[in-house]
């Protein structure tokens, strides 16, 4: 059955894919983008595409913006919107800080709030909220982002017990790294305020935990998730893109009952094979 999907994040990576794949498939999709040159240029792909894609301006930040989408009727949420601002946690701008705040967590929440009612009414609907890999282990020099992520899981965790018994469907998707451009922009970040040479972290530290920025995955795997998600009326709460770095995590999850003094906590994925 064709459903009501609205997207955020809908302007470049999974959003963007989802949008499009979904929309192809036959579904109503409003694909909410964060500015109007991301909607012209979403909108020209769409006409390749040959797909009939609702493409609005939604900064999730913004109470307007949500406003004039969440007066429509929705079947599926995929809240994908985020931003990633790098640095180290005893350096970096408090207001670096609160921006990645206000999209992950903040803005995340509030599309939440605003389908939850009507759902609930309905006694049908599905909240997908595209978190990340980082939401279940902390990455240095990307501890402010995965910590946004680790509260948008929690959140999740609780809307979906308390929406349990409605009809409501919440789940998570965990992508590891792919290669959107994402992550990269996201790393370029602290390139604006940050000096090595002050760093309170020891050198070479920065250098060793961007070097997975090279080994990025196809991001196709994760907007096929996304679509299988938004078609199915129930579905696990977590699912992790790749399912290979699963015991990585889980690994990296134990490592903090166990580490040291003195030890880091987070080691790169080929410290365990």
């Amino acid at each position: 059955m064709p459903r009501n999907i609205l997207i955020t994040g809908a302007g470049s990576g999974f959003g963007r894919g989802a949008a499009l794949e979904l929309a192809g498939r036959g579904h109503a999709v409003t694909a909410g983008v964060q500015i109007a040159p991301q909607a012209t240029d979403l909108r020209t792909a769409a006409q390749e595409h040959h797909v009939e894609l609702d493409v609005v301006v939604l900064d999730i930040t913004d109470a307007d913006d949500r406003r004039a989408v969440l007066d429509r009727d929705v079947d599926v949420l995929v809240n994908n919107a985020g931003i990633l601002e790098s640095g180290p946690v005893a350096e970096i701008p408090m207001h670096r800080v609160r921006r990645n705040y206000e999209t992950n967590v903040f803005g995340t929440l509030a599309m939440c709030q605003g389908v939850a009612p009507r759902m609930v009414a309905r006694g049908s609907g599905k909240i997908i909220n595209v978190t990340s890999m980082g939401g279940l282990v902390t990455v240095p020099f990307a501890a402010v982002y995965t910590s946004t992520k680790h509260a948008l899981e929690s959140l999740t965790e609780g809307l979906r017990s308390e929406l349990s018994g409605t009809g409501v469907d919440v789940c998570t998707v965990n992508p590891g790294l792919y290669g959107t451009g994402f992550n990269d922009r996201g790393a370029e970040t602290m390139l604006r305020w940050f000096d090595p040479s002050t760093s309170l972290s020891r050198p070479g530290l920065l250098a060793a935990a961007n070097g997975g920025l090279a080994d990025q995955l196809d991001p196709q795997a994760v907007v096929d998730v996304l679509v299988r998600l938004a078609e199915e009326d129930t579905s696990p709460f977590r699912t992790v893109v790749p399912a290979e770095i699963v015991p990585w995590i889980q690994a990296l999850q134990d490592r903090a009952w166990t580490a040291g003094t003195g030890d880091a906590l987070f080691l790169a994925p080929q410290e365990f094979a």
